[in-house]
């Protein structure tokens, strides 16, 4: 379970930037995120194998930008239930803490085109808040802690 995609967009529909490394900081967010400092929603996180399947029900491909979540995994199921805990970067690395599903919105159809949004239905990963502080980046291991 790693890491394989990061973006960010600095502001609300803001094309979504790709990094290599994300600073998360505890109970604000990622640093130079539209949602930086909000209350709850800091990281979203969504799953490489759920946007494969959405891709095959849409018959084209998603690419993990189109979804306007912050990280991508692979390897790992998402959690989805609130308080699951996920440990990015191993020991010492970023604690977040599910606040709740990442419901697809009316944006994915545009990112992603017609049928997008009914295509990430249950696969729209969580929305987490940050519980500690660090650098998150493109191949760290992810643990379900």
């Amino acid at each position: 379970m790693r890491v394989v995609a990061l973006h960010v967009a600095p502001e609300r529909h803001a094309p979504m930037e790709e990094r290599a490394a994300i600073e998360v900081v505890a109970g604000r967010g990622v640093v130079g995120d539209r949602w930086f400092g909000t209350r709850h929603r800091h990281v979203s996180v969504q799953s490489a194998e759920a946007l494969a399947e959405a891709a095959a029900d849409l018959g084209r491909p998603v690419p993990p930008s189109a979804t306007r979540r912050t990280v991508t995994v692979a390897g790992l199921d998402v959690p989805t239930e609130p308080g699951a805990r996920l440990l990015v970067g191993g020991e010492g690395g970023v604690l977040l803490e599910v606040v709740r599903v990442a419901a697809p919105c009316r944006i994915m159809e545009t990112s992603m085109g017609p049928g997008g949004a009914a295509a990430l239905r249950r696969r729209g990963g969580s929305i987490f808040r940050a519980l500690s502080s660090g650098t998150i980046r493109l191949g760290d291991p992810v643990l379900l802690v």
